[in-house]
């Protein structure tokens, strides 16, 4: 069943059978700890010979691995033998109610759906239903593509965010809530996981009806203070290139096929989400942050220092002796008509301070003059992390710069897509590392 005003598909979810260790079965998102190639290997002495997601992904942390051809063919038999022998099984149509406890907060609730990706398009300017909230890039999803290309299934680690301030969708559902169709902890920190099937009728037209009275142009206009601007019902939060990347394969399955219109029937058309109200308490944005590696730190500060100067935003870098003097040094230094952006190195700690940026958030600041250098440069590579503790970790051994960016307000994000369109890539996080989604929930993908 597909509610095609609303992008909404009513999915047929593959859940592991009664025998499987759902502990070892659900492992972190793939796009984590992309520099922390000791985590996944605790991952996998967890997993051991157990059936387990872990053999249906693809970490980014090995993505530069030299037989990657090898690990997808791997993931995409591991996927056949999964529906083969029954460790994954079919449930009645349906969505699924989930809440998820992690260390930081005691409950955060979202809806596991499927989503028209005929209604999302990531390039810029985009005014689709289902919005990017950044900058997509377009490098990613290349590797992405090859292993989803030829996937059975797919396994959601996205994380779609809606409006709704009067709860309305998701948390209704938690009153007709029975005994969960499955109660796990999750490994490594991940805290707690529980999920109901929503299958009946009545449940999943209410689900539809509260997202299309979202979706009214009339309400839109009234909630936002617009006119004239395309409704957003969806707006993307973690996850955009695995959405990008679903987008990507759908559009080589419809140019490739024969028949035109029987190819609108595939599975392949909608893409498998976690829906989240960004008004749900336990829902906070984090802020992720930049660590450069291979790279010259004192050659690096200063080739910012001069283009950011040259472009008309004077930049000053402070070098600090401890976290103590940092702190009191942005303190001093803080104003409305300048970017401070601490950063970390093997030798000490300091204050970029950037006066009259060019752009509003320090992060758009940052990424600028990021890419500018590395668009110089041969070697150095960036990394996106979360969690201040792991920039420190890492920005602070020999070649390496750690920069810390602040966070941006949950409540702001949907009137700045309207107005602003998509952000800087890699502007938020929704919570850090360890409170991404973990795997558990697939869908068949493949006629």
């Amino acid at each position: 069943m597909t509610f095609d005003a609303i992008a909404l598909h009513v999915p047929t979810i593959l859940l592991p059978g009664p025998a499987v260790d759902l502990k070892r079965w659900a492992v972190i998102a793939c796009d984590q700890y992309t520099s922390d190639e000791e985590y996944w290997q605790k991952v996998a002495s967890e997993v051991g010979e157990a059936p387990s997601t872990l053999n249906l992904i693809y970490p980014e942390v090995f993505l530069e691995e030299a037989d990657s051809a090898g690990r997808i063919e791997a993931i995409n038999s591991a996927m056949r033998r999964c529906l083969d022998d029954g460790t994954l099984q079919p449930q009645a149509p349906g969505f699924l109610l989930i809440d998820r406890q992690t260390e930081a907060v005691a409950s955060r609730k979202g809806l596991i759906a499927a989503l028209d990706l005929e209604a999302y398009d990531y390039n810029e300017g985009a005014a689709s239903l289902i919005r990017a909230t950044e900058g997509t890039i377009l490098d990613r999803l290349p590797p992405r593509v090859r292993v989803r290309r030829h996937a059975a299934i797919e396994l959601p680690h996205i994380m779609v965010l809606i409006d709704d301030p009067q709860q309305t969708v998701i948390e209704p559902l938690f009153a007709t809530a029975g005994d969960p169709t499955y109660d796990t902890e999750l490994m490594l920190g991940g805290g707690h996981l529980r999920g109901w099937h929503i299958g009946t009728s009545k449940l999943v037209n209410q689900v539809a009806s509260a997202l299309q009275r979202l979706a009214d142009p009339k309400t839109f206009s009234k909630r936002y203070d617009v006119d004239d601007k395309p409704v957003v019902l969806y707006a993307m939060g973690d996850g955009n290139h695995s959405f990008a990347t679903a987008k990507a394969v759908w559009e080589e399955l419809k140019a490739n096929a024969a028949d035109k219109t029987a190819i609108m029937d595939h599975p392949a058309r909608y893409a498998l989400v976690e829906l989240v109200n960004v008004h749900d308490p336990g829902l906070e944005f984090e802020a992720i942050h930049r660590v450069l590696f291979d790279v010259e730190p004192d050659a690096l500060l200063d080739a910012l220092q001069a283009d950011s100067t040259a472009a008309g935003s004077p930049l000053r870098v402070i070098r600090c002796a401890d976290q103590v003097e940092l702190a009191a040094r942005s303190t001093m230094e803080s104003g409305a008509e300048r970017h401070l952006i601490p950063f970390v190195d093997a030798k000490s700690c300091g204050l970029l301070v950037v006066e009259q940026p060019a752009f509003h958030l320090a992060v758009a600041t940052l990424q600028h003059l990021l890419d500018t250098y590395l668009a110089r440069q041969r070697g150095p590579r960036i990394d996106y992390i979360h969690g201040e503790e792991t920039v420190t970790r890492l920005g602070s051994a020999p070649r390496r710069i750690g920069f810390y960016l602040p966070s941006i307000s949950k409540h702001d994000l949907f009137k700045t897509i309207i107005l602003d369109g998509a952000l800087p890539r890699k502007t938020f996080s929704m919570g850090e590392a360890d409170e991404k989604r973990f795997y558990l929930e697939c869908r068949r993908i493949v006629r």
